[in-house]
This record gives C-alpha cells, sequence and structure tokens, in this order.
C-alpha cells in the first residue's frame, strides 16, 4: 500500500473528535454519575426533597436537552428564562452527540476507503496518526484543566460566556428556577474532572498504541525463515 500523510491527518483529526465528544458525552448519558451526587452531597436534606423527586426532576430536564419535546423540571417549577436556558443547553448537548455519531461513521467510511484505493497512513515526524491525536488532543486539555484549577469559579463564568454569549439566562433565581437547587456547582466539577479524565485516559491510548502497534505490525511482517535442506555429501 502506499503511503498518504493527508491520510494520517484527517485518521489524527477523527480520533481526536471521537475521544473528545466521547468524553463530554459521558456525563451526559451516564445518569447513575448524577444521582451518586443525590446522596453524595445530601440534596435531599440541603432542599427537602425526596431522593425520588430529585431524580425525577433531573431526568425531565435531560430528557428534554438529549432530543425530547417538552421542557419539565418534575415537582419543581420553572421560568421562561430559565427554560430558554435549557433549551441552548439542549443545542450543546445534541450537537455533541452528533458530532459523536459522525466522527465514528466517519472513521468507518475512512477505514473501508483507505482500503479500497490501497492507501495507509504515512508517518508525521516518526509517528503515527493516534500519536498526533493524543498528545495534540491531551496537550491541550491538561493546558485547560490547570487553568481552571487555579479558579474553577472564574473558568466556569468563562465558559458559560463562550458558550452563550451575549447571555444572561445561566444566571439563575432560585425563586423563579430551584431547579439550581439540584445542581450544585460540586456538581458541575466531578462533570468537569470526569470529562478531563476520560479525555486524558483516551489520549494516553491513542499514544501508547502508536508505540505498540508498528512492532506488531513489523512482527507480522517479517518472513518467516527457510530451512535449509541438508547437502549430500558426494562420495
Amino acid at each position: 500500500m502506499k503511503q498518504n500523510k493527508i491520510l494520517t491527518l484527517f485518521w489524527a483529526a477523527i480520533l481526536a473528535l471521537v475521544v473528545l465528544t466521547g468524553s463530554i458525552a459521558a456525563p451526559i448519558l451516564c445518569r447513575p454519575f448524577y444521582y451518586a451526587h443525590i446522596s453524595g452531597l445530601g440534596l435531599s436534606e440541603r432542599i427537602g426533597l425526596s431522593e425520588t423527586e430529585i431524580r425525577r426532576a433531573y431526568d425531565e430536564m435531560m430528557d428534554y436537552c438529549v432530543g425530547g419535546d417538552t421542557f419539565a423540571t418534575g415537582i419543581l417549577p420553572h421560568s421562561a428564562q430559565g427554560a430558554s436556558h435549557f433549551a441552548d443547553v439542549r443545542g450543546l448537548f445534541l450537537l455533541d452527540l452528533r458530532l459523536l455519531a459522525a466522527s465514528i461513521v466517519a472513521g468507518v467510511a475512512l477505514f473501508v476507503l483507505s482500503r479500497l484505493i490501497g492507501r495507509r497512513c504515512a508517518p508525521i515526524l516518526g509517528r503515527g496518526p493516534s500519536f498526533w491525536a493524543g498528545a495534540g488532543l491531551g496537550g491541550c486539555f491538561i493546558l485547560l484543566g490547570a487553568l481552571a484549577a487555579l479558579d474553577f469559579n472564574r473558568a466556569f463564568v468563562i465558559f458559560h460566556q463562550l458558550f452563550f454569549p451575549g447571555k444572561d439566562n445561566w444566571l439563575f433565581d432560585p425563586a423563579t428556577d430551584p431547579i439550581i437547587f439540584i445542581l450544585p456547582q460540586e456538581f458541575f466539577r466531578n462533570c468537569a474532572l470526569l470529562i478531563l479524565g476520560l479525555l486524558l485516559g483516551g489520549c494516553i491510548l491513542l499514544i501508547v498504541w502508536d508505540f505498540v502497534r508498528p512492532k506488531a505490525r513489523l512482527g507480522s511482517s517479517l518472513p518467516l525463515p527457510q530451512r535449509k535442506s541438508p547437502r549430500r555429501k558426494s562420495r
């Protein structure tokens, strides 16, 4: 097969996108992660609702954010401004899930196409696409994680200013949108830690794979030693 550096760049981008969107999707789709915070943070005692009522409020909110038609928060009331913020959140969540699905489909399509046209990735500076995907993505988020760790409150505000530009509907009034009581900042901090941990773990696996795979490929491509037939001695 002929080698192609453009193919390497495409693969690096796809792999980085799968790891990024997959890591973000984890706390969105894994509801037990939130449920563990109900008792862990003592939410029932804090706000005077049962665990069942808190779960229902969270589930109805998340059902809407991942594609449902109607916004609801269980027995908790909500304002039009609060609902408009969750409509914005819904757009971001669906964007992430669609990008995750699209990147997986693109990876499968690129794998099939590269086999059909007889092309494989060419090393860039001696390394393959998984190395560059892991190193590039991991390096960026180590830096972001370090900055966020210095002042999470400030990072939280900057995040909302970046992803909800020109809007202040994310500043909830607990009197009209008590849903904020079941979504404490500790939960969002732990979501950020989960995303960062999964992302860095995925990046490490990509880098390790880049170092391991060439050895495996080399070993499988080495020719088997030929057995020499014994020479007959002439009389």
